[in-house]
Protein backbone atom coordinates (compact mmCIF):
# COMPACT_ATOMS: atom_id res chain seq x y z
CA UNK A 1 0.00 0.00 0.00
CA UNK A 2 1.55 3.45 -1.11
CA UNK A 3 0.89 6.45 1.43
CA UNK A 4 -0.77 9.31 -0.23
CA UNK A 5 1.39 12.83 0.33
CA UNK A 6 2.26 16.29 -1.50
CA UNK A 7 4.71 18.18 -1.48
CA UNK A 8 4.73 21.56 -2.43
CA UNK A 9 4.88 22.50 -6.12
CA UNK A 10 7.33 25.08 -5.02
CA UNK A 11 9.90 21.88 -3.40
CA UNK A 12 12.68 21.04 -5.46
CA UNK A 13 15.24 17.74 -5.01
CA UNK A 14 18.75 17.54 -6.46
CA UNK A 15 20.01 13.90 -6.89
CA UNK A 16 23.48 13.51 -7.49
CA UNK A 17 23.46 10.37 -9.46
CA UNK A 18 20.08 10.86 -10.58
CA UNK A 19 20.29 8.39 -13.45
CA UNK A 20 19.89 4.93 -12.21
CA UNK A 21 19.66 3.01 -8.98
CA UNK A 22 18.97 4.87 -5.49
CA UNK A 23 19.10 8.13 -7.13
CA UNK A 24 17.14 7.66 -10.29
CA UNK A 25 14.37 5.57 -8.19
CA UNK A 26 14.27 8.48 -5.16
CA UNK A 27 13.92 10.99 -8.06
CA UNK A 28 10.37 9.41 -9.74
CA UNK A 29 9.21 8.28 -6.01
CA UNK A 30 9.58 12.40 -5.05
CA UNK A 31 8.11 13.26 -8.20
CA UNK A 32 5.12 10.99 -7.51
CA UNK A 33 4.31 13.08 -4.68
CA UNK A 34 4.82 16.36 -6.41
CA UNK A 35 8.00 17.20 -5.55
CA UNK A 36 10.21 19.12 -9.10
CA UNK A 37 13.70 17.29 -9.84
CA UNK A 38 16.92 18.45 -10.63
CA UNK A 39 18.66 15.71 -11.61
CA UNK A 40 22.55 15.37 -11.77
CA UNK A 41 24.53 12.74 -13.63
CA UNK A 42 27.28 11.48 -15.43
CA UNK A 43 26.55 9.34 -18.48
CA UNK A 44 28.19 8.17 -21.04
CA UNK A 45 25.98 7.38 -24.88
CA UNK A 46 24.98 3.60 -23.86
CA UNK A 47 23.27 4.64 -20.59
CA UNK A 48 22.38 8.15 -21.50
CA UNK A 49 18.64 6.33 -21.90
CA UNK A 50 18.65 5.51 -18.47
CA UNK A 51 18.79 9.01 -17.89
CA UNK A 52 16.07 10.17 -20.18
CA UNK A 53 13.65 7.46 -18.68
CA UNK A 54 13.76 8.76 -14.91
CA UNK A 55 13.12 12.21 -16.50
CA UNK A 56 10.24 11.03 -18.43
CA UNK A 57 9.27 9.22 -15.86
CA UNK A 58 9.32 12.11 -13.15
CA UNK A 59 7.64 14.55 -15.87
CA UNK A 60 4.75 11.71 -16.54
CA UNK A 61 3.69 12.69 -12.70
CA UNK A 62 3.02 16.46 -13.51
CA UNK A 63 6.48 18.23 -12.00
CA UNK A 64 9.05 20.24 -13.43
CA UNK A 65 12.39 18.74 -14.23
CA UNK A 66 15.77 19.88 -14.82
CA UNK A 67 18.91 17.03 -15.87
CA UNK A 68 22.53 17.78 -16.55
CA UNK A 69 24.61 15.55 -17.57
CA UNK A 70 27.65 16.55 -15.78
CA UNK A 71 30.56 15.61 -13.44
CA UNK A 72 29.45 16.35 -10.04
CA UNK A 73 32.65 16.91 -8.25
CA UNK A 74 33.69 20.29 -11.05
CA UNK A 75 32.68 23.35 -9.62
CA UNK A 76 32.09 25.28 -12.63
CA UNK A 77 29.40 22.91 -13.03
CA UNK A 78 27.84 23.20 -9.78
CA UNK A 79 27.48 27.03 -9.94
CA UNK A 80 25.77 26.24 -13.20
CA UNK A 81 23.27 24.23 -11.49
CA UNK A 82 23.04 26.67 -9.01
CA UNK A 83 22.45 29.63 -11.33
CA UNK A 84 19.51 27.14 -13.31
CA UNK A 85 17.71 27.07 -9.72
CA UNK A 86 17.62 30.29 -9.60
CA UNK A 87 15.78 30.85 -12.06
CA UNK A 88 12.86 28.64 -10.77
CA UNK A 89 12.84 29.17 -7.44
CA UNK A 90 11.73 32.89 -7.18
CA UNK A 91 8.64 32.74 -5.32
CA UNK A 92 9.17 33.29 -1.62
CA UNK A 93 8.61 29.85 -0.07
CA UNK A 94 10.61 28.06 -3.12
CA UNK A 95 13.08 25.90 -1.40
CA UNK A 96 15.31 22.81 -2.14
CA UNK A 97 13.71 20.15 -0.03
CA UNK A 98 16.14 17.57 -0.81
CA UNK A 99 19.75 17.34 -1.44
CA UNK A 100 20.60 13.62 -1.97
CA UNK A 101 24.08 12.36 -2.71
CA UNK A 102 24.12 9.11 -4.45
CA UNK A 103 27.23 9.20 -6.34
CA UNK A 104 29.26 5.88 -7.10
CA UNK A 105 32.13 6.67 -8.31
CA UNK A 106 35.53 4.91 -6.97
CA UNK A 107 38.51 2.75 -7.49
CA UNK A 108 38.75 -0.80 -6.72
CA UNK A 109 41.64 -1.42 -6.28
CA UNK A 110 43.51 -3.04 -2.56
CA UNK A 111 45.40 -0.18 -1.18
CA UNK A 112 48.87 -2.32 -1.57
CA UNK A 113 50.29 -5.09 -3.77
CA UNK A 114 53.39 -6.55 -4.45
CA UNK A 115 53.17 -5.17 -7.74
CA UNK A 116 52.81 -1.35 -7.28
CA UNK A 117 50.61 -1.10 -10.27
CA UNK A 118 47.98 -3.04 -9.30
CA UNK A 119 47.59 -0.76 -5.79
CA UNK A 120 45.77 2.64 -5.47
CA UNK A 121 47.18 5.56 -6.78
CA UNK A 122 46.92 8.90 -4.78
CA UNK A 123 44.80 10.02 -7.24
CA UNK A 124 42.53 7.18 -7.16
CA UNK A 125 41.97 7.47 -3.80
CA UNK A 126 41.63 11.84 -3.79
CA UNK A 127 39.29 10.81 -6.90
CA UNK A 128 36.83 8.08 -4.53
CA UNK A 129 36.74 10.34 -1.59
CA UNK A 130 35.97 13.42 -3.58
CA UNK A 131 33.31 12.21 -5.79
CA UNK A 132 31.93 9.40 -2.59
CA UNK A 133 31.80 12.09 0.23
CA UNK A 134 33.49 15.57 -0.04
CA UNK A 135 30.73 16.34 -3.05
CA UNK A 136 27.88 15.79 0.35
CA UNK A 137 29.55 19.12 1.38
CA UNK A 138 30.16 21.29 -1.68
CA UNK A 139 26.24 20.66 -3.10
CA UNK A 140 24.74 21.61 0.40
CA UNK A 141 27.30 24.43 0.87
CA UNK A 142 26.18 25.85 -2.47
CA UNK A 143 22.30 25.29 -2.00
CA UNK A 144 22.77 26.82 1.83
CA UNK A 145 24.75 29.80 0.54
CA UNK A 146 22.30 30.68 -2.42
CA UNK A 147 19.56 30.15 0.33
CA UNK A 148 17.90 27.35 -1.47
CA UNK A 149 18.20 25.85 1.90
CA UNK A 150 15.16 26.55 4.29
CA UNK A 151 13.35 25.04 7.25
CA UNK A 152 12.01 21.75 6.72
CA UNK A 153 14.81 20.93 3.79
CA UNK A 154 16.44 17.35 3.81
CA UNK A 155 20.08 16.34 3.45
CA UNK A 156 20.75 12.58 2.58
CA UNK A 157 23.81 10.53 1.57
CA UNK A 158 23.75 6.73 0.64
CA UNK A 159 26.21 4.98 2.85
CA UNK A 160 26.37 0.74 3.04
CA UNK A 161 27.67 -1.43 5.65
CA UNK A 162 31.01 -0.83 3.72
CA UNK A 163 31.24 1.92 6.17
CA UNK A 164 32.56 -0.28 8.67
CA UNK A 165 33.42 -3.75 7.29
CA UNK A 166 35.35 -4.06 4.92
CA UNK A 167 35.77 -6.26 1.31
CA UNK A 168 38.78 -6.85 -1.15
CA UNK A 169 39.64 -4.07 -3.01
CA UNK A 170 36.83 -1.67 -1.23
CA UNK A 171 39.44 -0.10 0.89
CA UNK A 172 38.94 3.87 -0.60
CA UNK A 173 35.11 3.39 -1.21
CA UNK A 174 35.07 2.35 2.36
CA UNK A 175 36.77 5.31 3.63
CA UNK A 176 34.95 7.21 1.78
CA UNK A 177 31.31 5.90 3.05
CA UNK A 178 32.85 6.35 6.72
CA UNK A 179 33.89 10.20 5.99
CA UNK A 180 30.45 10.68 3.93
CA UNK A 181 28.87 9.65 7.55
CA UNK A 182 30.99 11.86 9.70
CA UNK A 183 29.73 14.91 7.21
CA UNK A 184 25.94 14.05 7.94
CA UNK A 185 26.45 14.01 11.91
CA UNK A 186 28.81 17.48 11.04
CA UNK A 187 25.88 18.73 8.84
CA UNK A 188 23.27 17.60 11.52
CA UNK A 189 25.10 19.67 14.26
CA UNK A 190 25.45 22.88 11.85
CA UNK A 191 22.57 22.76 9.96
CA UNK A 192 20.03 22.16 12.89
CA UNK A 193 19.53 25.79 14.47
CA UNK A 194 18.04 26.11 10.72
CA UNK A 195 16.00 23.73 10.72
CA UNK A 196 17.77 21.55 8.34
CA UNK A 197 17.68 17.38 8.88
CA UNK A 198 20.62 15.47 7.52
CA UNK A 199 21.14 11.45 7.59
CA UNK A 200 22.65 8.73 5.96
CA UNK A 201 20.65 5.81 4.32
CA UNK A 202 22.32 2.49 4.73
CA UNK A 203 20.55 0.02 2.22
CA UNK A 204 21.10 -3.38 2.28
CA UNK A 205 22.39 -5.27 -0.31
CA UNK A 206 20.53 -4.03 -3.68
CA UNK A 207 21.56 -4.88 -7.27
CA UNK A 208 22.35 -1.83 -8.98
CA UNK A 209 25.18 -1.53 -11.61
CA UNK A 210 27.75 -0.08 -8.89
CA UNK A 211 27.62 -3.73 -7.01
CA UNK A 212 27.80 -4.92 -9.83
CA UNK A 213 31.95 -3.42 -9.97
CA UNK A 214 32.80 -5.16 -6.45
CA UNK A 215 34.30 -8.06 -6.24
CA UNK A 216 32.49 -11.39 -4.63
CA UNK A 217 28.95 -9.03 -5.56
CA UNK A 218 27.20 -12.43 -6.77
CA UNK A 219 28.04 -14.27 -3.07
CA UNK A 220 26.93 -10.88 -1.09
CA UNK A 221 23.86 -11.29 -2.97
CA UNK A 222 23.49 -14.77 -2.28
CA UNK A 223 24.27 -14.16 1.74
CA UNK A 224 21.93 -11.16 1.61
CA UNK A 225 18.92 -13.67 0.55
CA UNK A 226 20.00 -16.07 2.62
CA UNK A 227 19.81 -13.76 5.93
CA UNK A 228 17.11 -11.03 5.42
CA UNK A 229 14.07 -11.28 7.97
CA UNK A 230 12.24 -10.74 4.46
CA UNK A 231 13.68 -13.40 2.52
CA UNK A 232 14.67 -10.62 -0.85
CA UNK A 233 16.90 -8.02 -1.74
CA UNK A 234 16.90 -4.43 -1.01
CA UNK A 235 15.39 -2.48 -4.05
CA UNK A 236 16.43 0.93 -5.01
CA UNK A 237 12.33 1.24 -4.99
CA UNK A 238 12.40 0.21 -0.82
CA UNK A 239 15.43 3.07 -0.41
CA UNK A 240 13.24 5.76 -2.36
CA UNK A 241 9.82 4.90 -0.78
CA UNK A 242 11.89 5.35 2.70
CA UNK A 243 13.74 8.68 1.59
CA UNK A 244 10.47 9.80 0.83
CA UNK A 245 8.66 9.39 3.88
CA UNK A 246 11.57 10.87 5.67
CA UNK A 247 11.12 13.99 3.57
CA UNK A 248 7.96 14.13 5.08
CA UNK A 249 7.87 17.32 7.54
CA UNK A 250 6.25 15.17 10.16
CA UNK A 251 10.18 13.81 10.17
CA UNK A 252 11.33 17.23 11.08
CA UNK A 253 13.15 15.57 14.48
CA UNK A 254 15.16 12.54 12.81
CA UNK A 255 18.39 13.84 11.72
CA UNK A 256 22.33 13.03 12.68
CA UNK A 257 21.74 8.86 12.00
CA UNK A 258 22.85 6.24 9.74
CA UNK A 259 19.46 5.10 9.17
CA UNK A 260 19.19 1.38 7.76
CA UNK A 261 16.69 0.51 5.03
CA UNK A 262 17.70 -3.13 4.68
CA UNK A 263 14.30 -5.32 6.03
CA UNK A 264 16.84 -6.03 9.15
CA UNK A 265 19.30 -7.83 6.41
CA UNK A 266 22.49 -5.64 8.84
CA UNK A 267 21.70 -6.84 12.04
CA UNK A 268 21.13 -10.51 12.17
CA UNK A 269 23.92 -13.32 10.73
CA UNK A 270 21.87 -16.44 9.05
CA UNK A 271 17.60 -16.93 8.85
CA UNK A 272 17.87 -19.17 5.48
CA UNK A 273 14.72 -19.99 3.82
CA UNK A 274 11.63 -21.10 6.75
CA UNK A 275 10.99 -24.58 6.87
Amino acid sequence: MSVDYRFKNTDWAIILGASSGFGGATAVELSRHGMNICGVHLDRAATIPNAEKVKADCEANGVKTMFFNMNASDPEKRREVMDALSKELTAPESRVKVVMHSLAFGSLKPFVSKDPKNQLTQAQIEMTMDVMANCLIYWTQAAFNSGFLKRGSRIYTMTSSGGTSQFPDYGAVSAAKAASESYIRQLALELGPYGITANAIMAGVTETAALAKIPGAKKMIELAKSKNPSLMLTTPEAVAKAISLLSHDDAFFVSGNTIGVDGGEDVVEFIGAPE
